[in-house]
């Protein structure tokens, strides 16, 4: 037998293998231009139905197990897009036994699929704490927490992302963070060259921060303080904000928290931030200013002699909406402490701000912050509440107090309302549905700001029948308080027509006033400190004066002069009567009948005898 030569044989099996290859080949580009495609449908809103309706994520689940790192890391990156657009598709990752997968993979693969197997631990993380959970019982954060150790700055980022979106939802998740040792890694990350990298990690920090002191605790613990103050100057933007973020909430907790923060340096850095282009930036660190100023008198001193409260009430000035709140409620913690603190408060021209911010603002919320501020200022003495009468701080509280009341006149108070049997029931209900936040506010920093106020000036625009019962009786005491002592105070209540006001409103609840003062006509006033404030009003004045000023008195003095004019007619037409033997009366009084009337009486009396 003649041999054959070897090429003879290997040519068709060298075509055979080709052709295996080919297919194999073919097979392997489809999969990676389908799962590439599906990545690319995904990162747009409009597709995602039409993806879920074809039942894509049974197709892309072994796709995270292909033997082509490339096709794995875009089946990740497509489940990572589905899973971030809603939770129903989050869940259906949860449900498809998916995770336990990418948690494997993440101690297993190259960077790039890690940064994408992240990406879908954090999608799924961010839509509710129970998929969060899901994820930290599928053993995800001893993965993320190792991913933190990678030399790649980008699976750090994507890990540090993710624990962050783990620990925003509550404490025990955070917890759950602490205990898997990532605080000192993430603290260590913000020291990294990476600017999105030190953004991530301090957003994350604050994350775990917000819940709890302990929580707090456990990030100061870790030094990371000293490692993120000084960037509070750095010139990136949103780092500043991540760090103002963590900084406010490491000092909202308690005392210690707030002085180790301070102790941080973080002064004058912070004030700065505060006129920093960057409105997050500016909002963020009014907050952590609100949040070291609200705990001790000793920290808001110390804002003060930092000169903090110029840089507060120029951002206040500055802010509109609910960037101005954090600056609103430091301004009131500040002056709630002492007189001194609120005397700063007004010195560095405060009050016009937040008057300003309490007429101009829309929501509730900030008006109410602002009548809170307010009536913390005022409330210390009468040269507080001089200042804030001077901004016409009063009038504007009491239209905040009365602008979604449908009531008119003067609502009486409960003791009143059943004494007359319900007659003010309405607007008893009126006031009930103010009784609001805001209403409650308003009306303690009115009562607070009243109490002080010894200026007629300022008080008698509120001293209307239209003010509400629970304002107009502090008006009415204030009044009370300085009339007997001031004489010249008195002649001008009169000459303003307070004292008339006074009198209306006594009329308008029930009362009127006789020789004896205020009265209840029905006795409704009697035991009131309303009546007891009308009555020693009153008794400032002489008794002529107070009833030439009550309601009615003019038809009084013409019904006297009705009297006086019938009496005399009577009398004239009793004259020209004829009488035997009478004597012409050349005069008649009105109340007393003459000598020459009874003796005609008695003479005409004796003829017919």
């Amino acid at each position: 037998m003649t041999g054959v030569p070897p090429h003879v044989h290997t040519q068709p099996q060298l075509t055979n293998t080709r052709v295996v290859v080919a297919v194999f080949e073919k097979y392997q580009k489809e999969r990676l231009l389908f799962v590439q495609t599906i990545a690319d449908l995904a990162s747009r809103e409009s597709n995602i139905d039409a993806l879920q309706a074809a039942g894509v994520m049974a197709l892309l689940r072994p796709l995270l197990l292909d033997s082509v790192p490339a096709i794995q890391h875009a089946a990740a990156l497509a489940l990572g897009r589905l899973a971030n657009y809603n939770e129903e598709l989050a869940e259906a990752v949860v449900d498809s036994d998916i995770l336990p997968q990418l948690v494997y993979s993440l101690s297993e693969q190259n960077r790039f699929y890690k940064k994408a197997a992240a990406f879908v631990l954090r999608a799924v993380s961010k839509h509710s704490p129970e998929l969060a959970q899901s994820v930290v019982d599928s053993g995800a954060l001893n993965a993320l927490v190792t991913c933190l150790e990678e030399f790649d700055p980008g699976v750090k980022e994507s890990a540090a992302w993710a624990l962050g979106y783990i620990a925003r939802h509550n404490g025990d998740l955070a917890q759950a963070v602490v205990d898997a040792g990532g605080i000192p890694l993430l603290v260590l990350c913000v020291q990294e060259p990476e600017l999105s990298l030190r953004r991530i990690a301090a957003s994350a920090l604050s994350d775990v921060s917000k819940h709890s002191p302990e929580l707090a605790q456990s990030v100061v613990d870790a030094n990371t303080i000293p490692f993120i103050a000084p960037l509070l100057a750095n010139p990136d933007a949103k780092l500043r904000r991540q760090v103002c973020s963590a900084l406010s909430q490491i000092a909202k907790h308690t005392v210690d928290l707030a002085e180790t923060v301070v102790d941080g340096e973080i002064f004058p850095n912070v004030l700065n931030c505060l006129k920093d282009t960057d409105g997050y930036v500016r909002k963020n660190s009014a907050t952590l200013i609100c949040e070291i100023a609200k705990h001790t008198p000793e920290l808001a001193q110390l804002i003060v002699n930092s000169g903090g409260i110029a840089a507060v009430v120029d951002y206040v000035s500055d802010a509109r909406g609910n960037a101005r709140l954090p600056g609103i409620m430091t301004l009131g913690y500040v002056s709630a402490f002492s007189e001194t603190l609120a005397l700063a408060v007004i010195l560095a021209k405060g009050v016009p701000p937040l008057s300003q911010a309490l007429v101009t603002e829309t929501e509730e919320h900030i008006k109410a912050a602002c009548a809170w501020s307010l009536g913390q200022i005022g409330r210390h003495s009468p040269d507080h509440a001089k200042t804030l009468a001077d901004n016409a701080v009063l009038p504007k509280l009491l239209k905040v107090l009365t602008a979604s009341s449908n009531s008119t006149g003067v609502a009486a108070p409960p003791e009143i309302d059943e004494a007359v049997g319900g007659g003010n029931g309405a607007a008893t209900a009126g006031n009930n549905l103010l009784g609001s936040d805001l209403k409650t506010k308003t009306k303690r920093a009115l009562k607070c700001i009243l109490e002080k106020t010894l200026s007629l000036d300022a008080l008698e625009p509120l001293l209307q029948p239209s003010t509400p019962f629970n304002v107009l009786k502090y008006v009415v005491a204030q009044f009370a308080k300085i009339l007997p002592n001031d004489v010249a105070a008195r002649r001008a209540f009169v000459t303003s027509g307070g004292l008339q006001r006074v009198q209306e409103i006594a009329a308008g609840l029930g009362g009127n006033v006789n020789s004896g003062g205020i009265t209840a006509a029905v006795g409704i006033l009697n035991g009131t400190k309303m009546g007891e404030y009308i009555r020693i009003i009153n008794e400032c004045y002489p008794e002529e004066i107070v009833r030439y000023y009550s309601p009615g008195y003019s038809a009084t003095l013409l019904d006297k002069i009705d009297e006086y004019s019938r009496i005399h007619e009577q009398a004239v037409l009793q004259n020209k009567t004829p009488q035997t033997g009478a004597t012409a009366v050349t005069e008649i009084g009105p109340a007393t009948p003459s000598i020459y009337t009874a003796n005609s009486l008695i003479n005409t009396r004796s003829d017919s005898i």
